[in-house]
C-alpha cells in the first residue's frame, strides 16, 4: 500500500475505477457446471489440436501417427471453436480419479518415411500437442530465468533438436513419456473430488523391453513400476528416425486448495502484469489531459465566436462575417459520393453495437477463456443482428442527401463490408485448406456462415433501412445556397491528406498499448481477459476520435473550407493505418514466422482487422462533427 499512496491522487483514483471494472476477471461464468468425480471414477483426456508460434496453422492431433482410441469421436463443437482451429477428439489417456498411476503403455507405433518427415516438419516448426482434461487445458510449468517466476505454457513440444556430444550432426528426438499431474479441491464432508489443474511434464526416454512385443504381456526394463524405476530425465532420448516408438505417461492426484470456481487464476496470471496495468493507467492519464486541453480550448474559442456573431450591430466590423460563419450556405450541402459514405456509416454503426454489446458481455464474465469459442460465436451472432442499426443509420442519413432510392443504398449496406471481408477470408481460406491445416474452415461452415449473412444479417439491414426511410428527413439548421461557393487557398498545414494523417495519431495512441496485449493473446496463443480494462481503452477511443475529429473540423471550417463529410470520416479513420503499421512492426520484431503462407495469412487478418478499425472509428468521428457542426450553425443568428 505504501507504493501506491506515494503515487499522484489522480492515478491512484484511475487505478480503482480501473480495479473496479477489472474485478470481473476473478467472476466469470464458466460456460460448465463444475463436476464432482469419485475416487475410482473414469477421467478421459481429450486431445486438441497441434498448434506453433511460427506457422500460425493449427493441426488436428492424429495427424501424426500418435497413439489412437479404438474409434475416433469428435467433441461438439462451436462456430468460434471451428474457426478457431479447434479439433477437439477422444483419446487413449485414461486415468481413475486419485488413484495415482506409473510407466502406463499407451502403445507401440511403427513409423514408416512419411511418418518420420511429418515429425520432424512438426519439430521444425515447433509445434505443441494441446489437451484436455475436465475442460481445463493442459500446461507445462516452467519457471522463467530471468525473474525466477513460475509460468505455465500450453501443451507440450512435438520433440527437439539437440547433437549427440562429440557429434556434429543435429538430430530429431520425440518427447514420448508424459508425466501428468492432476490438481483436485477435495470436499471434506462427501469425499467427491473437483478437478482445480492439469499439469504434465514432457520426456524423451528410447524405451526397452526383452524379447518379443506383446501389447498385453511385455514389461518394459527403462520404465518399471515394480523395480521403482521412472522416467525422470531425458539422458537417453528417443531418435525419431528409429522407427519403432513406444508412448507412455505417468499421473499423479495432487490435493489443492484451490477452489473450482478459481481454477481458471493460473491460466489466466500474466508475469508482468505490474508493467501492463501502470502502462494502461498512463496511456489513459494522457490521453485524458489532451481531451480535457482539446475540450477547454473548443468551449472558449466556440464561446467567444458565438457570443461576437450573435451581439447586436453596433460595431462596423461585426457586419462582416468572417470565419466559420461564412460558409453556413454551404456546410450541409451533399457531398461527392454521399452514398457510398451513408453505407460505411451505416457499416460503422453496425460495429459500434456489436462491440459495445460484446465488451459489456466480456466484461460481466460471460465470455471467459472457458468457454472456448465463446467470444467469436457472441461476435458473430451480434453483427449479423445488429444489421437493423445499419439499415437504420444509413438510411436516414441516405434521406437527409435527398436520395430516393433506398432500396439500392439498403442492398450497398449489406453486401459491400461484408463481401470485401468475406472475399479476403475465402482466399485465405483457400490457403489453409492447400496447407491442410485443421485451420481451414469446412465448406459446412462456410455454409452456414453464408446463411447467417443472407437468413438474418441482409433481412435486419432491410427491416432497419425501411423504418430509417419512414422517417422525416434529418432538417439542416441553415438554408443551403444553389450555387457552391469557391473555396480558398489553404495554408499548407490545412492540407486533407496532412489533417488526415495528423487526425488518426491521438486514437491510435488511446489504444496501442493494449494493442499489443491483444496481438500477443491472438498470435502468440495466450489468454486475453482483461475485458475490464479495454472496456476503459475502449471509452477512451470513442472520446478521443469525438474530440480529434471535432478540433480538425472546426479549424477546417475556420478557413473556409466546407467540405468536411468525409474529412471527419478519414480524420480518425485514419488511426486504422497506424494500426496496419503497428502490425507489421509486431511481426518483424515479436514473431519468428517463417513460412510465406503464415506470413500471408497474418497480414491478411490484420487487414481485415484495420479495415473494421478504420469503419469503427471513421463512423464514430463522423457523427461527433454532424452534432458540432448542427450544434454550432444553429447557435448563430443567420441574416
Amino acid at each position: 500500500m505504501g507504493v501506491e499512496r506515494s503515487k499522484p491522487h489522480a492515478i491512484s483514483m484511475w487505478m480503482c475505477f480501473a480495479l473496479l471494472l477489472n474485478a470481473v476477471h476473478s467472476f466469470y461464468l464458466p460456460g460448465v457446471a463444475p463436476q464432482d468425480f469419485q475416487k475410482g471414477d473414469l477421467l478421459k483426456v481429450k486431445v486438441n489440436k497441434l498448434a506453433s508460434v511460427k506457422t500460425q496453422l493449427p493441426y488436428a492431433y492424429y495427424s501424426l501417427p500418435y497413439c489412437k482410441p479404438k474409434k475416433i469421436e469428435d467433441s461438439a463443437e462451436n462456430l468460434g471453436e471451428v474457426l478457431r482451429g479447434d479439433r477437439i477428439e477422444n483419446s487413449p489417456y485414461e486415468f481413475k480419479m486419485r488413484e495415482p498411476q506409473m510407466c502406463n503403455v499407451v502403445c507401440r507405433v511403427t513409423l514408416n518415411d512419411k511418418d518420420i518427415k511429418e515429425f520432424k516438419e512438426k519439430i521444425d516448426d515447433e509445434y505443441r500437442v494441446n489437451m484436455i482434461l475436465d475442460n481445463l487445458p493442459l500446461v507445462v510449468p516452467f519457471r522463467r530465468p530471468d525473474t525466477d517466476a513460475l509460468v505455465y505454457q500450453h501443451g507440450f513440444p512435438v520433440g527437439f533438436k539437440a547433437q549427440y556430444a562429440g557429434s556434429k550432426d543435429e538430430r530429431y528426438f520425440i518427447y514420448n513419456h508424459l508425466a501428468f499431474t492432476v490438481k483436485y479441491h477435495k470436499d471434506e464432508e462427501t469425499d467427491a473430488a473437483r478437478i482445480v489443474g492439469f499439469e504434465a511434464k514432457h520426456f524423451s526416454i528410447k524405451h526397452e523391453y526383452v524379447g518379443k512385443w506383446d501389447d498385453s504381456k511385455t514389461q518394459l526394463t527403462t520404465c518399471d513400476p515394480h523395480a521403482k524405476r521412472t522416467v525422470t530425465n531425458s539422458n537417453t532420448p528417443h531418435v525419431v528416425d528409429d522407427k519403432e516408438i513406444i508412448f507412455t505417461y505417468d499421473v499423479e492426484f495432487l490435493e489443492s486448495e484451490v477452489k473450482w470456481a478459481s481454477r481458471w487464476d493460473t491460466y489466466l496470471y500474466m508475469a508482468d502484469d505490474q508493467i501492463h496495468w501502470f502502462s494502461i493507467v498512463n496511456s489513459l492519464m494522457i490521453v485524458l489531459f489532451l481531451s480535457g486541453m482539446v475540450a477547454m480550448i473548443m468551449l472558449r474559442t466556440l464561446y467567444r465566436d458565438i457570443s461576437r456573431y450573435n451581439q447586436l450591430e453596433t460595431q462596423e466590423e461585426a457586419q462582416e462575417e468572417t470565419g466559420w460563419k461564412l460558409v453556413h450556405g454551404d456546410v450541409f450541402r451533399p457531398p461527392t459520393y454521399s452514398d457510398l459514405l451513408c453505407v460505411y456509416v451505416g457499416t460503422g454503426v453496425q460495429f459500434l453495437g456489436m462491440i459495445l454489446v460484446t465488451m459489456i458481455f466480456a466484461a460481466l464474465g460471460f465470455l471467459s477463456p472457458s468457454n472456448r469459442g465463446g467470444l467469436m460465436t457472441a461476435m458473430l451472432l451480434l453483427w449479423v443482428f445488429m444489421g437493423i442499426l445499419a439499415g437504420y443509420a444509413s438510411a436516414r442519413l441516405y434521406k437527409m442527401f435527398k436520395g430516393a432510392e433506398w432500396k439500392k443504398i439498403t442492398l450497398q449496406t449489406a453486401f459491400m463490408f461484408p463481401g470485401i471481408v468475406f472475399a479476403i477470408f475465402f482466399v485465405l481460406n483457400v490457403l489453409i485448406w492447400g496447407e491442410k491445416s485443421s485451420g481451414a474452415v469446412p465448406f459446412g461452415t462456410m455454409f452456414v456462415l453464408v446463411l447467417m449473412w443472407f437468413g438474418i444479417s441482409v433481412p435486419l439491414v432491410f427491416v432497419g433501412s425501411y423504418i430509417g426511410f419512414r422517417k422525416p428527413a434529418i432538417e439542416a439548421p441553415v438554408k443551403t445556397n444553389k450555387i457552391p461557393r469557391q473555396i480558398p487557398e489553404q495554408a499548407w498545414y490545412m492540407n486533407p491528406f496532412f489533417s488526415i494523417l495528423i487526425g488518426g495519431i491521438l486514437p491510435f495512441g488511446a489504444v496501442f498499448i493494449e494493442l499489443f496485449f491483444i496481438l500477443t493473446s491472438i498470435w502468440l496463443q495466450q489468454f486475453y481477459y482483461i475485458f475490464g480494462f479495454l472496456f476503459l481503452v475502449f471509452l477512451i477511443l470513442i472520446v478521443t476520435c469525438a474530440e480529434i475529429t471535432i478540433v480538425l473540423c472546426y479549424f477546417q471550417l475556420c478557413s473556409e473550407d466546407y467540405l468536411w463529410w468525409w474529412r471527419s470520416y478519414l480524420t480518425s479513420g485514419s488511426s486504422a493505418l497506424y494500426l496496419f503499421l503497428y502490425a507489421a512492426f509486431y511481426f518483424f520484431t515479436k514473431l519468428n514466422i517463417t513460412k510465406p503462407v503464415s506470413g500471408i495469412l497474418y497480414f491478411g487478418y490484420m487487414l481485415i482487422g484495420s479495415y473494421a478499425f478504420f469503419v469503427l472509428t471513421g463512423t464514430i468521428g463522423f457523427y461527433a462533427c454532424f452534432w458540432f457542426t448542427r450544434l454550432i450553425y444553429s447557435s448563430v443568428k443567420i441574416d
